[in-house]
Formats: C-alpha cells, sequence, structure tokens
C-alpha cells in the first residue's frame, strides 16, 4: 500500500472526527448571597437557556466580607437551583467552596439534537409539518 495514501486517509478519518465531536461549551452564571427571588428567576431563566443550547453552566455564588462566615445561605442557594432544575440538567459537580466563591457545574440531562428529534416526532404525531 502506498504510505502517501495511507496518511491522506488518516488525515481524512481525524477530519471526520473533528467534525463530528461537539466541543462542550461552559457558561457562567454569577451569584450573590443575598439575591431577591425575582432576580433568582431571572438567573434562573438564563441558565434554563444556557443548558437548552446544550451548554454545561458553572453557577458561583461570590462571598464579600462578612457573608463568608454564612457560606450556608450559599450552598442552600445552590441546592434550591438544582432542585429547581432537576427536570432538565443533572449536577455534574457538588457545591465546593473555592476561596470567596463557592462553585457548583450542571450539565443538561438531554442533548439539543435530541429534543429536536423528539419536538418533530410530537409535531408529526399532530399530523403537523415541522414548518409550521
Amino acid at each position: 500500500m502506498d504510505y502517501g495514501k495511507y496518511r491522506y486517509e488518516q488525515a481524512l478519518k481525524a477530519k471526520k472526527a473533528r467534525k463530528r465531536s461537539a466541543a462542550t461549551i461552559l457558561k457562567e452564571m454569577k451569584l450573590r448571597p443575598k439575591i431577591e427571588t425575582h432576580d433568582f428567576e431571572t438567573k434562573k431563566k438564563h441558565i434554563i437557556r444556557f443548558l437548552e443550547s446544550g451548554s454545561k453552566v458553572k453557577i458561583t455564588v461570590m462571598f464579600r466580607g462578612r457573608e463568608m462566615a454564612h457560606t450556608d445561605i450559599g450552598r442552600r442557594l445552590l441546592d434550591r437551583m438544582a432542585t429547581e432544575l432537576s427536570d432538565i440538567a443533572r449536577v455534574e459537580s457538588l457545591p465546593k467552596q473555592d476561596g470567596r466563591n463557592m462553585i457548583m457545574v450542571i450539565a443538561p440531562t438531554v442533548k439539543p439534537k435530541e429534543k429536536e428529534a423528539k419536538a418533530e416526532k410530537a409535531a408529526v404525531g399532530e399530523g403537523k409539518t415541522v414548518e409550521e
């Protein structure tokens, strides 16, 4: 076999593999321990949008000054976010303290392509076309 042809075929395989692989994107959402409910809901909507696009989300709770004495508030905040998003996301790394920040990473449970396929099947089942 010709070595040049072999190297060419290997390069094509590598290019195809790179094309098929999806780069995981990590988005970040920052919170403070004394966040109000409306602000929490707004941040949650942004996180849902990130997850639906297929990105992982790093949620950071930032502590300043005397807030460092009450890291349990930040932990409860992250646990609340995880429970409210449990239907569309799974916790990838549990909340952990990193200096003045507490960090948790969540990942989507349903991939965006699978979601589109499910929506398409539902539309066909109702007798509608995908364009409608």
